[in-house]
């Protein structure tokens, strides 16, 4: 079991299931949400999600169309996003959680994409685009 919070504590959140798909994800619009060079998501199966507080101090901001970003009105932590076509999955902001997490990322995605001052290390696998199996459902 994993559990995570916003920056604020407003929002707290628990997973009872394996994190899947760790990426960093170097896209533009993960940069600018993040405030950073990449952002660390991981899919987790919607039934193993969980509130525990504060799930009323979310708001969302539909990025790109069927996609919605949640985040702490409060302290403005990005917590999640979901995606209307694959409603069995929510996809988390890593670092919002404060378990030691067990898996490990497997891949960069929108690598062509990164900050210009970013120099990707190490060997993991990079993908222009989304990793190889995404369009399909991963849980």
């Amino acid at each position: 079991m994993y559990q995570g919070s916003c920056l604020c504590g407003a929002v707290k959140f628990e997973i009872n299931g394996p994190i899947k798909s760790i990426v960093y994800c170097h896209c533009s619009q993960c940069r600018k949400a993040q405030g950073s060079a990449f952002a660390t998501n991981g899919i987790v199966k919607a039934s193993e999600f969980k509130f525990f507080s504060g799930e009323e101090q979310l708001t969302g901001y539909e990025s790109s169309p069927g996609q919605t970003r949640y985040f702490c009105k409060v302290c403005g932590s990005p917590i999640l996003s979901k995606t209307e076509s694959k409603t069995e999955e929510v996809r988390i902001r890593l670092g919002t959680i404060v378990s030691d997490i067990v898996e490990r990322p497997e891949a960069h995605i929108f690598s062509t994409s990164k900050a210009n001052w970013e120099e990707i290390t190490g060997d993991l696998p990079q993908y222009q685009a989304y990793e190889p199996g995404r369009t399909k459902k991963i849980i």
